[in-house]
């Protein structure tokens, strides 16, 4: 019988190997699909896994399940160790443009795009790019919040995103001309 996540976080509290592999086995693909949205491979991800990993168990004792629930606490560690590590990796330059174009994107060529290759051609993009269009478009964050995680002006998270979305619609229509 599975045990319940409150018994296995309470295991994990007092220091239980077992339950911290149990969670870890329980959490690994959760936490590996958000580590891949930003990692440009597996083995980056796993390394952000394994950093996020560590500081989900050091800090266990300060999650609070009637603030929120677990998966969203870890999704929180999980994003934050991935910024973290494209950080110390990046280079993010402050470009700030007046108006933002938005680049005319044919949604008929997306919808005849496999969803594994438009995540391949995310990967692609330039790192800072690729974390505020993440950030973004698939975690939903606001240009302020990513200016703040990122420690960049709110006018360069736009750019990133403008320069994601031209470089993403260059790649996606030279696929469909093929």
């Amino acid at each position: 019988m599975e045990q319940a996540l409150d018994d296995i976080i309470q295991d994990c509290r007092e220091g239980k190997r077992k339950a911290q592999e149990l969670l870890y086995r329980q959490c690994y693909g959760f936490a590996m699909a958000i580590a891949m949205r930003y990692a440009t491979d597996e083995n980056e991800a796993a390394d952000i896994l394994s950093h996020a990993f560590v500081k989900m168990f050091r800090s266990i004792a300060s999650f609070d399940s009637a603030k929120g629930n677990f998966h969203g606490w870890l999704k929180k560690i999980v994003i934050n160790e991935s910024l973290d590590h494209i950080k110390q990796r990046s280079r993010f330059v402050s470009l700030e443009t007046q108006v933002v174009e938005e680049p005319f994107v044919n949604n008929s060529i997306i919808e005849k795009t496999d969803a594994a290759v438009i995540l391949q051609l995310i990967r692609q993009l330039p790192r800072a790019t690729h974390a505020v269009f993440v950030l973004y478009a698939i975690d939903g964050y606001t240009h302020k919040e990513i200016a703040a995680h990122l420690g960049i002006s709110e006018g360069t998270s736009k750019w990133h995103l403008s320069e994601a979305r031209k470089i993403l619609q260059q790649k996606i229509t030279a696929i469909t001309n093929r």
